[in-house]
C-alpha cells in the first residue's frame, strides 16, 4: 500500500460555517434530524446502537491485536503468515461470525542473489542489509525476514555506468534530454518518492537503461525530518523499503489476470506476464547509496533533484559503473483469505470491510495498525449480535494475504466471487495503515455525506471534539489562497478524494464497479519505517500511535461506518457530491488542453525568436529542443451534456431522498425496489472492455493512473491519451464516457422515480 505519510495527503477537507466551542451548529442540527436513509424511529434505535459500539471499543485489545499479528515476520508464503490467517479466522469464529478460509495459488518471486557493486572508479559492494537494533526486540529475527528486494523485478545481471535520474519520472527524463544526458546502455539510480515505485524501473526501461537501483533519500523520510531511528522516529541510514515494481496494467496475481488463481486456472508463462519488469531492480539504503551518488560526475543536478546527503549531486553519467545483480525463486505461494460473515435480515445485499494481513516484514503500521481495529470492529458487533441485534444486510469482514505484492489476495477473491458481488455487494470499506492525527479518506463520493455523517460522531481523542471539525479546521489553515480557504469555510460536507490503486479497494471499484471507501488516520506520527524491518511493535508503540487512542478511533469510525450502511433503511447514498466531482474532472480536462495549447505555442515561439538558444549556458551541454504541434481542439460538448442530465438527476434524487427523511416512518417492504435500484447504480460506471490500453480496468471515471499508480487518474481513457499527447485518440473516447454518464444518470433517475413514488404511497 501507499505510505501513511501519503495517505496523509488526502485528509478529508471538511468544512462549515460557524464553529462553537462545544459543538458546531451543523453537528448540532445533523444530531436532531434523521440520519440518511432512515426513518425517525429507526434513526433514534441506530444512534442508540452506534454509541453502544464505539462505547464498547477497547484500546488496549487493539494493541494486543498488534503485538500478537507483528510479533513475527509474516511475508506471504511464511509460516507466520498462514499463522496469523489461522488465528483471526479462530477469532472470527468465536465472536460468532460464520468464517473460513479461502485459498488462492499465486506467483510470489522471492530473492535468492543481490549484487550492488561499484566497480569503477573505485571498489564498493553494498551491504543490502538492515542491521539488527539491540533497543529492538524482534530486528533480530534475521532467519524469517524477507531480504530486501523488488519484488516482480526481472532477473538479470549487467555492469553498466551510472546515472542519476532523481525521482525517475517521465518529467525527470525530459530534464535529462534537455541537458543532453540519455541512460541509454545504463544503470538509473532514482531516489524514492514522487509517485510510485514501479514507474521508476518502468519508465528507466522505456529510455534504453538496462538496471535501475531505487534508494531511500533521507530528504524523503529520514534526519531531514527528524531523528532517525531509534533516537527519532524516521528512517535510519541502513533503512530500506522494499516494496513491489509489478507493472500498473492490471493487479493480482500476474499469471491470472482478470480470472481467480484457483486450482485448475488457465496460467500465463511467467515470460508472458506484462506486469513482471523489462529490467533489473533493487532498492538500497542511503548508506548504501552514497558512495554511489559520489562517484559520479558531469553535470551537476538542478536543485529540484538534489536530496539530504552531504555530496555534491551529479548526475553523471561516469566515471561510476556498477555492477547489478538479481535472482529470484519463481514460485507459486498459497494465499490465505479470512472470510467472516454476520448474515442479515435481508442478505441480498452486502457491506464488506477489509484490510489485509500480510506484510513485507513484521508490519506493526504496515498493516496491523489497519488490521488490529478491524478485529476490534468484529468483535463488538460479535457481542451486539449476541445480545440480540441483527444487521439488515449481510456484513463480511475480510483479512486480506497478498496485498504488499500486489493486492493478491483481494484482488483474486474478487475475480472469483465478481458475478456475486456485482449481484449484491453495496459498499466495500477499506483499511490500511494507520496512526495519531487526522481523519483521511478517498474514494466514491457517493458516500461523501455518510462520511460526513459519521466523522460528527467520533471524537477526536486528544482534542476533544469531533474528528469532523478538527479536519475542517485543518483545511482552513492548509488552504493555499484566501479563495480557497472561503470555500473551506462554507462547505458542510466534506470531500472525499478519488482513488488510485494503493490498498484493497482496488478490484471493487475498478474491476466489479462496487462503492468503496479507504478510511484512516494520520499525519501527526513522529516518522516512518515504511516497508523496513523497523516497522514493528517496538516502533509504532513510541513513534505511531503509543496509546491507541487514534487505533480506536478507526474502529470506532470504520465499525459505525459498518452499521450506518448495513443497518439503513434506505442505502445512504446521495449522488449530488459525485456529480459535482465527476463535473470537476471534466473541468480539468478542459483545462489542462488549453494549458497545453498555451505552454506549446509559448514554447514554439521562443525557439523561433532564439531566446532558449540565446539564453542556454555556453559552458553547458545544450540540445535545442524542437517545434512541437500545437494540440488541436477537443470537442467535450458530449460529455458536458451528459454530466448536466447527471447533475439533474442527482438533484433529483438529492429532492426525494430529502422528501423520504421528513415523511415519518415508511415501511421497508416499500423500499425494495429503490434499494435494488441503488444498488446497481455504481455498475454502470463500468464498462466492460475496460480502459483502452488496460482493459482489466474496468471503471471509466475512477482509475489508477499508468505512470501514477496510487495516484488516480479520473476518467482515464480521455486522460492518459491527452498525457501522451495523443489529442485525436483522446478526442475519440468522449463519446464512450459521455455514454457512460448517461447510463449513470439513467440509473439515478430510475431510483428517484421509484423513491418519488414509495414516499407519497405511504401518507
Amino acid at each position: 500500500m501507499k505510505p501513511l505519510h501519503m495517505l496523509a495527503c488526502f485528509a478529508v477537507v471538511l468544512a462549515f460555517t460557524q464553529i462553537p466551542a462545544a459543538q458546531s451548529a451543523s453537528e448540532q442540527k445533523m444530531n436532531s434530524a434523521s440520519l440518511l436513509g432512515y426513518t425517525p424511529s429507526s434513526g433514534t434505535s441506530e444512534r442508540d446502537l452506534e454509541k453502544k459500539f464505539q462505547d464498547a471499543v477497547v484500546a488496549s485489545n487493539i494493541k494486543e491485536n498488534m503485538r500478537r499479528l507483528s510479533a513475527r515476520p509474516h511475508n506471504v508464503g511464511s509460516p507466520y503468515d498462514k499463522d496469523n490467517a489461522e488465528w483471526i479466522l479462530a477469532r472470527f469464529k468465536e465472536w460468532g461470525f460464520d468464517a473460513k478460509i479461502e485459498t488462492f495459488d499465486v506467483l510470489f518471486p522471492t530473492p535468492k542473489e543481490r549484487i550492488v557493486e561499484l566497480v569503477a572508479p573505485t571498489k564498493f559492494r553494498a551491504k543490502l542489509q538492515e542491521p539488527v537494533l539491540p533497543v529492538d526486540p524482534t530486528s533480530n529475527q534475521t532467519s524469517e525476514q524477507l531480504p530486501t528486494y523488488n519484488a516482480y523485478s526481472i532477473d538479470g545481471d549487467v555492469t553498466a555506468p551510472l546515472v542519476y535520474v532523481n525521482y525517475g519520472n517521465r518529467e525527470d527524463y525530459e530534464e535529462l534530454d534537455r541537458m543532453g544526458i540519455s541512460v541509454k546502455g545504463a544503470i538509473v539510480i532514482s531516489r524514492y518518492g514522487s509517485g510510485w515505485r514501479g514507474i521508476k524501473p518502468k519508465v528507466a526501461a522505456e529510455h534504453g537503461a538496462i538496471g535501475c537501483i531505487i534508494y531511500s533519500d533521507p530528504r524523503g523520510d529520514g534526519f531531514f525530518h527528524g531523528d532517525d531511528y531509534p533516537g527519532g522516529g524516521w528512517r535510519p541510514r541502513d533503512g530500506v523499503q522494499r516494496g513491489s515494481v509489478m507493472d500498473t496494467d492490471y493487479p493480482g496475481d500476474p499469471l491470472t489476470p482478470g480470472i481467480g488463481a484457483v486450482p485448475g486456472a488457465k496460467r500465463l508463462d511467467v515470460k508472458e506476464a506484462k506486469t513482471i519488469t523489462k529490467i533489473p531492480v533493487l532498492p538500497i539504503s542511503y548508506a548504501d547509496a552514497q558512495p554511489l551518488l559520489a562517484a559520479l560526475q558531469g553535470e551537476v543536478a538542478p536543485e529540484a533533484w538534489r536530496g539530504g546527503l552531504p555530496i555534491t549531486y551529479h548526475i553523471g553519467p561516469g566515471p561510476a559503473r556498477v555492477h547489478l545483480k538479481v535472482a529470484s525463486n519463481w514460485d507459486l505461494k498459497p494465499l490465505y483469505d479470512v472470510i467472516a460473515t454476520l448474515k442479515g435480515s435481508d442478505s441480498d445485499q452486502w457491506v464488506v470491510r477489509g484490510n489485509h494481513h500480510d506484510a513485507w516484514v513484521n508490519g506493526a503500521e504496515d498493516p496491523i495498525s489497519g488490521m488490529s481495529p478491524e478485529l476490534e470492529e468484529a468483535r463488538v458487533l460479535g457481542e451486539l449480535h449476541k445480545q440480540g441485534w441483527t444487521p439488515k444486510r449481510t456484513i463480511i469482514y475480510c483479512a486480506w494475504d497478498g496485498e504488499e505484492p500486489g493486492l493478491l489476495g483481494s484482488v483474486e477473491w474478487v475475480e472469483t466471487h465478481v458475478d456475486d458481488l456485482k449481484k449484491h455487494a453495496a459498499v466495500y470499506i477499506n483499511s490500511d495503515s494507520s496512526a495519531r492525527g487526522y481523519l483521511f479518506a478517498g474514494g466514491t463520493q457517493d458516500l461523501q455525506a455518510v462520511v460526513a455523517a459519521v466523522a460528527h460522531d467520533i471524537s477526536d481523542p486528544e482534542k476533544h471534539m469531533s474528528v469532523f471539525e478538527r479536519a475542517h479546521l485543518r483545511s482552513i489553515t492548509r488552504a493555499k489562497d484566501t479563495e480557497e480557504r472561503g470555500k473551506a469555510r462554507k462547505r458542510s460536507d466534506l470531500v472525499i478524494t478519488e482513488l488510485g490503486d494503493g490498498s484493497d479497494y482496488t478490484a471493487f471499484q475498478d474491476f466489479a464497479g462496487i462503492s468503496s471507501l479507504d478510511i484512516g488516520y494520520g499525519g501527526e506520527d513522529e516518522g516512518t519505517q515504511y516497508h523496513s524491518i523497523y516497522d514493528d511493535f517496538y516502533w509504532y508503540t513510541h513513534f505511531a500511535d503509543p496509546d491507541f487512542t487514534y487505533e480506536r478511533a478507526l474502529a470506532q469510525t470504520a465499525g459505525s461506518l459498518v452499521l450506518r450502511i448495513a443497518d439503513a433503511d434506505l442505502l445512504p447514498f446521495d449522488y449530488t457530491p459525485q456529480a459535482d466531482a465527476i463535473s470537476k474532472y471534466e473541468s480539468d480536462l478542459e483545462k489542462l488542453l488549453k494549458d497545453k495549447q498555451e505552454e506549446i505555442t509559448e514554447h514554439n515561439q521562443e525557439i523561433q525568436e532564439g531566446a532558449l538558444s540565446a539564453t542556454a549556458d555556453p559552458h553547458r551541454p545544450y540540445v535545442p529542443p524542437l517545434v512541437e504541434t500545437v494540440p488541436p481542439y477537443m470537442n467535450f460538448a458530449p460529455m458536458k451534456n451528459s454530466i448536466e442530465s447527471l447533475r439533474k438527476a442527482a438533484e433529483r434524487y438529492s429532492k426525494a431522498l430529502a422528501k423520504f427523511r421528513g415523511a415519518g416512518d415508511v415501511p421497508a417492504s416499500s423500499l425494495q425496489t429503490v434499494n435494488a435500484d441503488l444498488l446497481g447504480i455504481a455498475r454502470l460506471f463500468l464498462n466492460d472492455k475496460g480502459l483502452p490500453e488496460r482493459p482489466w480496468f474496468k471503471n471509466q471515471i475512477y482509475a489508477p493512473g499508468a505512470y501514477t499508480g496510487y495516484g488516480a487518474k479520473p476518467v482515464a481513457a480521455v486522460r492518459e491519451y491527452m498525457d501522451e499527447k495523443k489529442w485525436k485518440e483522446a478526442d475519440a473516447q468522449i463519446p464512450m464516457v459521455a455514454g457512460v454518464i448517461d447510463h449513470i444518470s439513467a440509473g439515478i433517475n430510475k431510483a428517484a422515480d421509484d423513491l418519488e413514488s414509495a414516499v407519497p404511497a405511504q401518507r
